[in-house]
């Protein structure tokens, strides 16, 4: 029989820690962030956060099963705080859009935290409002439902492992992330044409591109296809006119 859920209040702890806060979820995710941010994932354990939090690690216990537990809260906080005040403007691209870059600017914001949960599915509460959200607006602009599933799918892993990729460069020590930015202009910008011709003609387009994200360029190629398709699928179900 499956253990009932315990709402945060009957779980909360009353007594203030020693550094005078009073745990919560978002308390203990916050720090977990924090921690994360400083110390990689390598710092986060369960008794690393207690000593953080000034609680007993056991305490955690209430709030969650373990790291991998808090780990999908994390990734659900991201997501939370992505769509956090989005609204639809009724255009499904820009919408689209719009949330694709908000997804993926939120886990470049904790870098840390995104090469954990990027690729994690915790089908907790932010996770699945956004998913609604978005299967929402491609069904609203015209599209069947198998097709709305496969863009959403599309849209969403891309998306996440844009987001995964583009953190785990960020996340690497600055001299590491700064040698591989230098590659370019290093190597790759002093090829020559006789033996690298292709390069050589791009390598000043090369250099200036390839130390950024593909992301806004990958997700104008996804939604300009799912934009034809539409149009295609319109002209196709159109009826004939009537003699």
């Amino acid at each position: 029989m499956a253990k009932p859920v315990v709402p945060e209040e009957a779980r909360r702890r009353r007594r203030p820690t020693k550094h005078g806060a009073v745990l919560s979820e978002q308390l203990i995710i916050e720090t977990a962030l924090r921690m994360l941010r400083e110390h990689g994932s390598a710092g986060l354990t369960v008794r690393r956060l207690g000593t953080a939090l000034g609680a007993d690690p056991s305490t955690l216990y209430r709030y969650f099963s373990g790291i991998d537990d808090m780990t999908l809260a994390i990734g659900d906080v991201l997501v939370g705080r992505a769509v956090a005040g989005w609204k639809s403007t009724g255009d499904w691209r820009a919408d689209l859009r719009e949330l694709g870059l908000r997804i993926h600017a939120a886990y470049l914001g904790h870098p840390q935290a995104a090469v954990l949960t990027a690729s994690r599915v915790s089908g907790r509460a932010h996770e699945v409002a956004a998913d609604e959200t978005i299967l929402g607006v491609l069904r609203t602009a015209g599209f069947t439902d198998a097709d709305a599933v496969r863009i959403y799918q599309a849209f969403i892993d891309q998306t996440l492992a844009f987001a995964a990729l583009d953190a785990a460069s960020l996340a690497l020590p600055a001299a590491a992330r700064e040698a591989d930015e230098k590659v370019w202009r290093a190597t790759y910008a002093r090829l020559p044409a006789t033996t690298h011709p292709h390069i050589a003609a791009t390598a000043h387009l090369l250099v200036a591109r390839m130390n950024h994200s593909a992301y806004p360029t990958a997700l104008d190629m996804l939604l300009d296809s799912a934009s034809a398709q539409l149009g295609s699928t319109a002209r196709t179900t159109k009826p004939p006119r009537s003699a």
